[in-house]
């Protein structure tokens, strides 16, 4: 019984801590009273029966079940003697009482969850209303910013009122003080003539009357008299203007008039000149057309111009290499660059070289018979290779020629052995990158086309360029302005042209908007990518040194005056020389007749010798053999008289 008891004390707390709603009532004191009589029978109860313990089993079960359902109603006896006592009956009663109460038990949910909504419900409608006001609250911040703006901005206009109320009342001031001052003057001026008047009033009351009135008819006369000549002085010169004001407008009209004259004899060579601009655009117009049927004739007759872009799927790389190859290239060298990427990929597919044998015509570092391996090293390997060839080849004293020294570097460096291999590979590859720089210029030297001095004449420019740019720099940052810049170009190759100078700097990165104290890192136009190939402004030197030993040998042949076909002989060649380029010292003549005649220097006949007549060539081959060494100019060309 006091597990039933206990139970119905969980009830009944429980009830009370659920929320009750709006209208509903518990009747708590029935509850209460109940509860106490319950007591009150379980305690007589235990006085006067001493139940078994297997007939109170019933009242081990929970009141509520585990999911929180009532236990089972009208349940039979434990046993089947068992008899209800008056205990029993208590419970029965409370477990009806307990039934009774389970609708409102619901109910209390069911309001519970209506309550809850209406809290959901109004939280949603704060949160509305509070978002309302937060934006209330900005448009108000807002206006309060605009006003306080307005309030600024009509405090500096008060202040400006109140600068310029003091600045009038200031002025006020004065202008009374002046005010006073001439009201003091007047008065002053006033008083005096009454007592001038005072101390002449006995005089002018002691003269005759009619001689006063003689004398105002006088002067009434001369007044009148007086006012004529005014009037008719102004009726004479009224339209007169004074002499200074007529010698300013003179010498204005003077000036004018000069300034007409300029203007005229301006317009007059501006109508020559456009006259001139005139003729000459007809004539180009007419060239234009000229030239504009020669092209559609060549477009008619000639073959079309070939689609690049069909190489991006045959060059190794893809679109994007294709595209860095042929970047800023005409067709021709479009051309080459297909001709390389071609060769190259022939080269990397051959195992073996054949030999071309011990002829004569055979460079000396190539002779072989049989197979020679193909080494196939890397483009950088080879422009490394050769970059430490350079090296070697300027350290040590120049004895033999450069194949010989070519083939003797390559046995100190892999071997007598490998030697040859490496020779033909060296040879293969060089012979194929017509477009890389370094490879090109070996390749020259090595078959004779070009003296190896051309090479180290360019390095020695470049590195005396490179000196003279760092001597400038005071700062040693590596910076430069474009003034400097151009100034050390000037210095460093004087005989160089305005145009060349210009091409130089465009190519260094100066453009038509830079101006003079733009900075330019000079140390970059130096630097070589990892294939030996320079900067744009290295190459510009390389490109602007072969055009002037072209437009130098050129000169040379227009000053001799004779075909290609014809021979020259020795004093007329050296006698054309002198006369393009006045500067040339006799050792630097000597060298170049030397390798145009292929005669040593010691056999040169001297000047005015009858042997001279005797040496002769063919101006082409002459030229041809000048083109090898370095050949320019040393001062500049003298003026031809005028007539």
């Amino acid at each position: 019984m006091a597990c039933q008891q206990s139970r119905y004390h969980s009830f009944s707390s429980a009830s009370r801590l659920q929320p009750q709603p709006s209208g509903v009532t518990i009747d708590e004191s029935f509850i209460t009273e109940n509860k106490s009589t319950q007591k009150c029978k379980l305690l007589q109860k235990r006085r006067t029966l001493e139940l078994p313990a297997a007939s109170l089993s019933h009242c081990q079960a929970p009141v509520l079940g585990g999911a929180g359902k009532l236990p089972t109603q009208g349940a039979p006896p434990a046993g089947p003697g068992h008899r209800f006592h008056p205990g029993t009956k208590a419970a029965a009663h409370q477990r009806e009482k307990i039934r009774a109460l389970e609708p409102l038990k619901a109910k209390l949910v069911t309001v519970n969850e209506d309550c809850n909504e209406r809290i959901l419900a109004m939280r949603a409608e704060e949160k509305h209303e509070i978002s309302l006001l937060k934006k209330e609250k900005m448009n108000l911040l807002k206006l309060i910013d605009k006003k306080n703006e307005e309030k600024i901005s009509l405090q500096s206009e008060v202040a400006k009122l109140r600068k310029n109320l003091a600045e009038e009342y200031l002025h006020y001031l004065s202008e009374r003080d002046a005010r006073k001052i001439l009201i003091a003057d007047l008065n002053e001026l006033r008083y005096q003539r009454e007592d001038m008047s005072l101390a002449q009033s006995p005089g002018i009351w002691g003269e005759d009357p009619v001689k006063l009135t003689l004398a105002l008819k006088m002067t009434r006369q001369d007044l009148t008299r007086t006012q004529m000549e005014l009037n008719t002085m102004k009726a004479n010169f009224g339209d007169v203007v004074p002499r200074r004001d007529f010698e300013m407008q003179e010498k204005t009209n003077k000036d004018l008039q000069e300034q007409l004259d300029t203007l005229r004899a301006s317009y007059e060579e501006v109508r020559k000149e456009h006259e001139i601009l005139m003729q000459l655009h007809m004539s180009t117009l007419k060239e234009r057309d000229q030239f504009f049927s020669e092209l559609q004739e060549i477009q008619r007759t000639s073959t079309p111009r070939p689609d690049w872009t069909k190489c991006e799927d045959v060059v190794a790389g893809g679109p994007e290499r294709w595209q860095m190859l042929a970047e800023g290239k005409n067709s021709d060298q479009l051309v080459d660059v297909l001709l390389e990427e071609i060769g190259s990929g022939l080269l990397r597919e051959k195992e073996f070289f054949p030999g071309l044998g011990y002829g004569e015509a055979i460079p000396a570092f190539l002779r072989f018979d049989g197979l020679v391996e193909n080494k196939k090293p890397s483009k950088k390997d080879v422009v490394d290779l050769l970059k430490d060839a350079w090296k070697e080849r300027l350290a040590e004293e120049q004895k033999e020629t450069f194949p010989d020294f070519f083939f003797n570097f390559l046995e100190r460096r892999f071997g007598p052995s490998d030697a040859m291999a490496w020779a033909y590979t060296i040879f293969e590859n060089i012979k194929i990158f017509h477009s890389n720089e370094l490879m090109s210029q070996f390749y020259a030297v090595l078959m004779g086309k070009r003296s190896e001095n051309v090479y180290v004449t360019q390095k020695e420019t470049v590195a005396q360029l490179l000196k003279e740019m760092t001597n400038a720099d005071s700062q040693n940052e590596g910076l430069l302005t474009m003034e400097q810049f151009n100034t050390v170009l000037k210095s460093t190759f004087p005989l160089k042209t305005e145009e060349q100078i210009q091409e130089l700097m465009e190519a260094g990165g100066w453009h038509p908007s830079s101006s003079n104290a733009d900075l330019l890192n000079y140390r970059s136009l130096f630097m070589e990518d990892e294939e030996g190939q320079s900067e744009p402004f290295v190459q510009k030197l390389w490109e602007q040194y072969m055009d002037e030993k072209d437009e130098y040998l050129l000169q040379l042949k227009q000053e001799l005056g004779i075909e290609l076909h014809e021979e020259v002989t020795l004093p007329k060649l050296r006698g054309a020389l002198m006369t393009i380029d006045p500067r040339l010292d006799k050792q630097t003549v000597n060298t170049y007749m030397s390798q145009a005649f292929q005669l040593p220097e010691s056999e040169l006949p001297e000047d005015s010798d009858e042997k001279e007549e005797g040496v002769v060539e063919i101006l082409q081959t002459a030229l041809e053999r000048l083109q090898v060494i370095d050949i320019r100019r040393a001062g500049p060309r003298e003026p031809e008289p005028a007539n």
